[in-house]
């Protein structure tokens, strides 16, 4: 893969170029510095709302004409909304690269704002929540219901995903405010990866991008809230989960200013519950059998999505039989052994080498490394931190994977319990 680099143009737009031809794909993505922690107060579900909008034509094209440039042209699109950032991406044969710089700085410009998009899009939206959520086991579980139990301000314990209330209230003046302060190209990162030439791309984008007028990015934004000061509880009943089921969040190492303590978390998260041989599919599987599922992870969503305050989770469905604090005592043990006796290099290794291999398989997939180098530039201002990621995995040493479980610490955590309609016994 050749070098990727970067410009700006003088309305603010940030561009990673990250050409690649050995197929002749393109992927074109724009993140926009936003996500569901930047929604104001009483519009919960906003941002990802305004992601459905984005979708419903611009000043210059009419309702569909996107999906229907982008499909004829043989290519794939979408969009997602994470806690701090949207994304929208294209991929498309690498003839068709002015198609989708056109359609991006179109609706950068200009979407098309109106009564009709916006109630059937939150009727869509609603469609959504109640497919993934309300009418599924285990809906948002961990990460709509966690968060209110681990943190206390509404950017950080807020449903990112919407109350109803919330979404039928929103207004067009609310769509306009949004939009006026977030989508703003000072406020937002144009990628473009594949099969194209440099020169020629950058030509384009200045054509299509360059008179998008600017205004300023807003304000970064902290959301730092201090740790809980105890272990906090939360309860939540589900109609439709068969068996009981409980999450532990714990607030992590800031993902931007303490990558190296970050990504030991990542690496403790591995030797936790990554395969049939990790500490926690062992004891709580396979010896004494108290779940029938665990997992961990670093953020919600996966790890490299938001900025500090970060959350590390683990989950487990267990039977009505085992009581919650049965499977958070041998949780608390296995912390303890990993806190007092590092893992040793090979069982490091185990994890580290699967992490780099899905890294590999994921960036071979041209709509994922286009998304990726966006949202390194986004968070961390470095889109080449991607392809050093493994090497930083593989240089946490054992002492830095026991420090990470040291800090997952029973007097500074939220446990979320969800128990079936019914109850458990």
């Amino acid at each position: 893969m050749a070098e990727t680099s970067r410009f700006t143009l003088h309305n603010g737009l940030r561009v990673v170029l990250a050409p690649d031809p050995t197929a002749p794909v393109v992927g074109v993505a724009v993140h926009y510095d936003v996500g569901f922690r930047s929604e104001p107060e009483g519009r919960t579900g906003f941002a990802h709302l305004f992601e459905h909008l984005m979708f419903q034509g611009s000043e210059s094209l009419e309702k569909l004409a996107h999906f229907k440039i982008v499909q004829s042209s043989g290519g794939t699109f979408n969009g997602s909304t994470h806690p701090d950032y949207t994304d929208y991406y294209e991929v498309l044969p690498s003839a068709a690269l002015e198609r989708a710089l056109f359609l991006e700085a179109d609706r950068m410009r200009a979407p098309k704002l109106t009564k009709e998009n916006l109630a059937n899009q939150i009727d869509v939206v609603k469609e959504e929540i109640r497919l993934n959520v309300l009418n599924r086991p285990y809906g948002g579980f961990p990460w709509i219901l966690l968060p209110p139990v681990l943190y206390s301000t509404f950017p950080n314990a807020h449903n990112g995903y919407g109350d109803f209330t919330d979404l039928e209230q929103a207004s067009l003046d609310d769509c306009a405010a949004f939009f006026d302060t977030y989508y703003s190209p000072a406020n937002a990162v144009l990628t473009v990866a594949g099969d194209f030439e440099p020169d020629r791309a950058r030509e384009l984008i200045e054509k299509h991008f360059g008179d998008v007028p600017h205004r300023p990015a807003p304000p970064k934004r902290s959301f730092a809230e201090p740790p809980p000061a105890g272990e906090v509880r939360g309860q939540h009943t589900d109609p439709h989960a068969p068996l009981p089921a409980l999450a532990v969040g714990y607030r992590m190492p800031d993902p931007v200013g303490e990558l190296d303590a970050y990504l030991a978390n990542l690496v403790l998260a591995g030797v936790l519950t990554d395969g049939d041989g990790s500490r926690l599919q062992q004891r709580l599987v396979h010896r004494e059998p108290l779940v029938t599922d665990i997992g961990a992870g670093a953020g919600l969503f996966g790890p490299f999505e938001a900025r500090d305050p970060d959350t590390f989770s683990i989950t487990a469905i267990h039977s009505p039989d085992v009581p919650a604090d049965r499977v958070l005592a041998a949780v608390d043990e296995e912390l303890e052994k990993l806190a007092a006796t590092p893992p040793d290099a090979q069982e490091l290794a185990k994890v580290t080498a699967r992490w780099s291999a899905s890294l590999h398989a994921e960036h071979d997939r041209l709509m994922s490394r286009t998304l990726s180098l966006g949202a390194f530039e986004l968070l961390y201002g470095d889109p080449s931190l991607v392809s050093r990621l493994p090497d930083r995995m593989a240089a946490v040493t054992g002492e830095d994977v026991a420090a990470a479980a040291k800090a997952l610490r029973p007097d500074s955590r939220a446990v979320l319990l969800v128990e079936p309609e019914g109850g458990a016994k």
